[in-house]
């Protein structure tokens, strides 16, 4: 069978692709192709779970369009079709006098952005939601949420195969090769060969890769940065109600270690962000030669670690040391032990990264003869997943004449 278009990649960005230009062209037969056995199985089930506010993303920017209008969706489908979540809202915290400036930009930023609720408390005004919690001044986020990634990409793919009988989901085969025919595409994998007209390439982690093969000239490279959590303790657990997260460092590309109550009632706390020499290694020794040669020999990776070279070193420490690990946590909780806090999951950020270093990128569509390349969506691409597959169908729809 030739399908009408076909979807590479099964985590929530490609599941919220299949979903919307399936609701959006029901008769069309679409494929959905995932090399691994399960949806959601690198980033999107690797994540903190956290529903995004859009506080910390650039005024006018697809991130931050897309992340308001796609957690106001998401929670609405939450609603619907019973996924797991909780809009539980989070505090920002303050803990030195040198992070206000910061706070008060991340607060100017939420009003341009238009997040609803937000407002500035002051230390004791924090205790009010997080009583273990020791800082000067604070952003409430009442729209911020917890919810259930995996269930939520389970469920958009259900929702698109039941539209339309013909259309498939292809579990446990890579895409190894894009052939491009008179006016449709061959995609090989390992067991076989899928035709489609119209291609749509989510594919995280692979992204680079997998528009090289699409004969995508790029110039970035894919670097992947692990992420490492602790779990508090069943002894820990009370002095964490709901997300707590630090005043970023603006001279760092990460938002900081953080606490996060997931849906299941656990406590997270990380992640921290470490270079990682295998792109889908959760290991803190796993390696992969091709991963580690593809990143150390890009300029871009170079000038990345040179611009943070204290911070780099400083996260491998903490990777490392459970005491330093709980010494940054102690900064805005001083009250926590080593005993309330256990090793827990990893996860590995997809960065497409510049050939100058830069992280800061937003999300990155192109188009590229009857492909659509979604090429930079970190985060909050999940929290904003149903926008971006509403915005990658519009794009289909202009771009692909459906």
């Amino acid at each position: 069978m030739r399908y009408d278009v076909a979807i590479i990649g099964g985590g929530i960005v490609g599941a919220a692709t299949f979903y919307k230009m399936q609701k959006a062209y029901p008769h069309l037969k679409m494929v959905l192709i995932e090399k691994e056995d399960m949806l959601a199985d690198h980033q999107t089930g690797h994540n903190s779970g956290v529903i995004h506010s859009g506080l910390y993303y650039t005024p006018g920017s697809l991130k931050a369009k897309n992340c308001k209008s796609g957690r106001l969706e998401l929670v609405e489908f939450a609603k619907e079709h019973g996924i797991d979540h909780d809009v539980c809202g989070k505090v920002v915290v303050a803990t030195d006098e040198s992070e206000l400036p910061f706070l008060e930009k991340i607060y100017n930023t939420g009003l341009e952005n238009e997040i609803e609720g937000i407002r500035k408390i002051t230390g004791e005004e924090v205790k009010q939601y997080e009583p273990f919690v020791e800082a000067i001044a604070g952003i409430h986020v009442p729209c911020t949420g917890i919810i259930d990634f995996r269930g939520a990409t389970a469920k958009m793919v259900e929702l698109a195969l039941a539209t339309n009988p013909e259309s498939k989901l292809i579990l446990k085969e890579e895409v190894t090769a894009v052939d491009t025919m008179d006016g449709y595409s061959v995609l090989r994998t390992p067991k076989g060969k899928y035709e489609a007209n119209y291609l749509v390439f989510c594919a995280g982690l692979q992204a680079d890769r997998m528009a090289k093969k699409n004969g995508v000239k790029l110039k970035e490279k894919v670097v992947g940065f692990r992420g490492d959590y602790y779990e508090l303790t069943e002894e820990g657990k009370h002095k964490v109600k709901n997300l707590i997260y630090p005043v970023p460092n603006p001279a760092f590309p990460f938002l900081g270690v953080h606490f996060t109550r997931m849906t299941d009632g656990e406590i997270e706390c990380g992640p921290n962000a470490v270079f990682t020499f295998k792109r889908e290694g959760y290991g803190k020794l796993d390696f992969s030669l091709r991963d580690t040669w593809d990143a150390l020999t890009y300029c871009g990776t170079w000038k990345l670690f040179f611009k943070n070279m204290k911070f780099g070193i400083n996260e491998y420490r903490r990777a490392f040391s459970k005491r330093l690990f709980l010494k940054t946590l102690q900064r805005m909780i001083p009250s926590l032990t080593m005993e309330d806090i256990k090793p827990g999951r990893s996860g590995v950020r997809a960065l497409l990264l510049r050939e100058d270093g830069d992280t800061k990128d937003d999300f990155r569509i192109e188009y590229h003869g009857n492909a659509i390349h979604v090429l930079n969506a970190p985060s909050p691409a999940a929290t904003a997943s149903l926008a971006i597959g509403g915005y990658v169908t519009e794009e289909a729809a202009k771009h692909f004449k459906l």
